[in-house]
């Protein structure tokens, strides 16, 4: 009887693996052994970037809004303190979205931002004196 090696499906794992490294340059796209190291490699790589990504945009949101901040004469930090003591729950991706592509809606937030920060200090000031 003829020994059983499993071959169809030894091969077919390995064209799977040599159509994921299909791009690679040299011999990581041709040779299996290098192949399926660059493609396990790939792998973690996504995995690691996915939660990158998320870090990425938010610090993109946060000099959009910065930006937007600065140029009607605040700082981001007292921004956001002004947003929340104003209880406006908007995040940073709608507050960048905002500053972008509708600047007057962005300066009715920053306007209630500013007055909550002036508020705030005008009661810290009555508490000193």
């Amino acid at each position: 009887m003829a020994r059983a090696t499993n071959g169809p499906a030894s091969r077919q794992r390995r064209k799977r693996i040599l159509r994921r490294a299909k791009g690679f340059r040299g011999f990581r796209s041709k040779l299996y052994r290098y192949a399926k190291d660059a493609v396990y490699k790939a792998w973690q790589y996504e995995y690691r970037d996915r939660k990158k990504r998320k870090g990425q945009f938010r610090r993109l949101w946060i000099v959009r809004i910065s930006a937007a901040t600065r140029s009607l004469g605040l700082t981001y930090s007292r921004f956001m303190e002004g947003l929340k003591a104003a209880n406006v729950e908007l995040d940073r991706k709608a507050l960048a979205d905002l500053a972008v592509s509708n600047p007057e809606g962005f300066k009715a937030v920053f306007d209630l931002a500013k007055q909550a920060i002036d508020q705030k200090e005008g009661a810290t000031l009555k508490a000193q004196a």
